[in-house]
């Protein structure tokens, strides 16, 4: 399993050979199995990249991020063809009833609900069990939008009450910065699985080619909101360590399925068992339950 996630901050030439990535710099030359890469940020504009590194990093389901000027990541390549029957998975997103979506969605909302109550309590903020109270009240397709309800008190209870997601402050550009890496996961996984990724359970935005992976990210959101609120300060700043520490989250401890992965294959484990509700196969999704935060230690 791909468990390594690399940032290249200076200025770097990536290569290929006996598939392994070779990254050469003034500094050092270091070479990795391409198989044990999941994710590669490119921060610096002074990095090369050969396109049989690309083609290798698609074969092997390798999640490569760019970043613009400000050092945030703006683009992320997706692997396609990587599935055998995809035009028969986009036929299953295009068949499935509303009734299906909506209850995959309470579902959804109803993990989400808990992992923000869970973070809350990791937090030791009074006033978790009444958020995780509202999880009862989530209908199918959350149709009284208690994901909202809960949304409006969750923040100001876990970054204070004079906190919006709209400010512009290091914890709004770290929350940013956490999702965008999870989502561009998310996005990867759901195009190996043969997803089209602008077909959304929930959101549909003909703007979003990332619908469903902005449905599938909801319940793991916590992660980062538990990362930000123990670790940043408002008034800090929004250091390099900092962004390598969030790109990181994909390597710590979340339940998934009863037992403790990485958050990087409790996503794939989640877009599994997506696939298999498409199929018919099962009903329940795959979803995580936050867990404190640290290491996975890979066997």
């Amino acid at each position: 399993m791909a468990y390594k996630n690399i940032v290249l901050a200076s200025s770097a030439t990536l290569s290929s050979k006996d598939n392994q990535l070779i990254i050469k710099s003034d500094c050092f030359n270091k070479s990795i199995p391409i198989e044990d890469i999941s994710c590669v940020m490119v921060e610096s504009h002074y990095v090369s990249i050969s396109s049989y590194v690309l083609s290798k990093f698609s074969d092997y389901g390798v999640t490569l991020f760019v970043c613009n000027k400000e050092h945030l990541p703006t683009a992320v390549m997706l692997p396609i063809n990587t599935h055998s029957r995809q035009l028969r998975m986009i036929n299953l997103q295009y068949n499935q009833t509303k009734p299906f979506f909506k209850r995959l969605w309470q579902q959804i909302i109803i993990s989400k609900i808990e992992n923000q109550s869970r973070c809350l309590e990791f937090c030791g903020i009074e006033g978790h069990e009444k958020i995780r109270a509202l999880r009862s009240r989530v209908q199918s397709g959350d149709t009284t939008n208690v994901e909202a309800i809960v949304a409006s008190k969750y923040f100001k209870m876990l970054f204070g009450k004079d906190f919006t997601r709209s400010i512009e402050n290091t914890t709004n550009a770290a929350l940013n910065y956490g999702y965008s890496i999870l989502r561009g996961v998310i996005a990867r996984n759901l195009a190996t699985y043969g997803f089209e990724t602008s077909l959304g359970i929930h959101h549909c935005s003909e703007l979003n080619n990332f619908n469903l992976a902005d449905d599938i990210i909801e319940p793991f959101r916590p992660v980062v909101d538990l990362f930000v609120a123990l670790n940043i300060g408002e008034n800090e700043d929004f250091t390099p360590e900092i962004k390598h520490n969030l790109f990181n989250l994909l390597n710590v401890d979340i339940k998934s399925g009863d037992k403790n992965h990485s958050v990087a294959y409790a996503i794939e484990k989640s877009v599994q068992s997506l696939s298999s509700c498409y199929n018919k196969v099962k009903e329940e999704l795959v979803l995580p339950e936050l867990a404190e935060l640290r290491l996975h230690r890979y066997e």
